[in-house]
């Protein structure tokens, strides 16, 4: 690799190339690092991952974003969670709010006291002791004060977007910042005989570029990490069968919730995502056990409002990652390097995380194969988490009313997970290097810890009851402070408009 004026080159734009440009910008400015980003108009992108977790106001931040701006720009409402319908039993719903559930009492968390009133009848549903989740049931919003200890400080929030709009934003954020981006689709790629590094793309106009570094941001295509390099691809389609996907857009119906809606069907689920100007619907199914015509028509049966396309766009995709998502002189970030079906949010965080890992390891000078490794075990372990995380959703399931649910309920499991399951059934442990609020899901999926911590036994039913009597009052409270939540955005709006 050269050691002054690094060369770096982004293949492929859409929402990871183009957060992967406008990082890499933000943190080498002013340094010996030249980056571009080819990209071809003729080339379409997913563009499903509208809905995201808190940690992308983390990068948004990191980039020096104007949330206003962004929240305009990009037609981007406020999500405070996800409401899941259907998955323990059908007609059952729950919430996994964005913050804490509870409050923990004298060093003891606050799933064991809802376990003890649980037993003896006298706790109201999990998700009701959570902030975001009542204000997800009233449809409002307010931001959450992170200085305060108390409740105003206990909730989270993340954002739906348009990914297309998000990709023009950074796009203009990082070519304001020296980024060049080249219209143009990739002939070929040169390797070297002896390293088996890539050399250069050589494109269809006859332009050959060459760098020392690649970022492949090709999407499913994975045209460099794959296509040039071989990376192995880990398929864990036994655990996540679904590989189907429809996705349609309709109109904006009245009223706006700050979640997103995931609705279990015999064989999948569909979503819904409310943005500022149109709902993303999409339908999720395992081709084995659902024809694609009665997909569509429940795609069709979730819309609140007129669709605004003739027919769905269509994905295929196979859920596992790569192997390696850093191999020889090259990097995957985004889908070249893996997929997760989206039912947790995790699209674009899987894209920070690759691109954090990048940002931490890169170094012209430094011993790549170290990199490597360290890139590699880092991206694996994020991506393994969120794989066990996603499976347990199917896997404590009490449906059996399809041949797909009573697969989920008898497939084998990984370890990890098997292990994670049983330590909550038992004692109620959380694993806190899982992703979300995990009790949260779990107990909504049905999955009720067997014991307690033996120190809630030192507090009688009665006081129990009352702690967590005036933590539903306390919530109800502020909640009904806030406005709705389209007021919220509208008043955002419009002070910025007039700023």
């Amino acid at each position: 690799m050269a050691t002054n004026n690094a060369r770096m080159v982004i293949l492929g734009g859409g929402t990871a190339g183009w957060m992967t440009a406008a990082a890499l910008a933000k943190k080498f400015s002013g340094m010996p690092l030249s980056l571009r980003l080819i990209e071809s108009e003729e080339l379409g992108t997913v563009g499903v991952g509208e809905s995201t977790i808190p940690h992308i106001r983390h990068f948004n931040q990191f980039l020096g974003i104007d949330e206003a701006d962004f929240v305009r720009a990009t037609k981007a409402t406020f999500k405070l969670g996800i409401q899941f319908r259907n998955w323990g039993e059908l007609g059952e719903e729950y919430i996994h709010p964005f913050g804490s559930v509870g409050f923990d009492i004298n060093g003891v968390e606050f799933q064991h006291f809802w376990v003890s009133a649980y037993q003896s009848g006298n706790a109201a549903s999990f998700d009701d002791y959570s902030v975001a989740a009542a204000a997800i049931k009233k449809n409002r919003f307010a931001y959450p004060q992170s200085d305060d200890t108390g409740w105003r400080g206990s909730y989270n929030y993340a954002f739906h977007f348009d990914a297309a709009l998000y990709a023009s934003y950074l796009r203009r954020y990082a070519e304001d910042r020296s980024v060049v981006r080249l219209e143009g689709k990739v002939k070929h790629t040169e390797c070297d005989p002896v390293t088996g590094n890539i050399c250069s793309l050589h494109l269809e106009s006859g332009e050959v570029v060459e760098a020392d570094f690649f970022v492949d941001c090709t999407g499913f295509r994975a045209l460099l990490i794959n296509g040039s390099l071989g990376a192995e691809f880990e398929s864990w389609a036994h655990w996540l069968p679904c590989d189907r996907a429809l996705a349609m857009p309709s109109t904006k119906v009245v009223g706006l919730s700050p979640y997103t809606r995931a609705t279990a069907h015999s064989a999948g689920w569909c979503w819904q995502i409310p943005l500022q100007h149109r709902v993303g619907n999409g339908c999720v199914y395992a081709s084995e056990f659902m024809q694609d015509d009665l997909a569509y028509q429940h795609l069709l049966s979730q819309l609140e409002g007129a669709a605004l396309l003739e027919e769905p766009r269509k994905f295929r995709f196979v859920a596992g990652m790569r192997q390696q998502q850093w191999r020889k002189n090259c990097v995957a970030i985004g889908l070249s390097g893996g997929f997760l079906e989206p039912l947790e949010s995790t699209s674009i965080y899987l894209i920070q995380v690759g691109i954090k890992a990048l940002l931490d390891l890169f170094s012209p000078r430094a011993d790549q194969q170290l990199l490597q490794h360290e890139f590699n075990a880092r991206v694996t372990a994020e991506y393994v988490r969120i794989r066990d995380f996603i499976i347990m959703h199917y896997a404590e399931t009490r449906r059996d009313d399809s041949a797909f649910w009573r697969y989920c309920q008898t497939m084998s499991l990984p370890d990890s997970l098997v292990q994670r399951q049983n330590i909550f059934q038992q004692v109620g442990h959380v694993d806190h290097l899982q992703y979300g609020v995990y009790a949260a899901v779990c107990i909504g999926q049905g999955v009720i810890p067997q014991h307690f911590d033996p120190r809630v036994g030192g507090y009688s039913e009665a006081t129990v009851a009352g702690y967590l009597a005036r933590m539903r009052n306390e919530i109800a409270q502020l909640v009904d402070e806030m406005p709705s939540a389209e007021l919220f955005i509208n008043h955002l709006l419009n002070n910025e408009e007039h700023s």
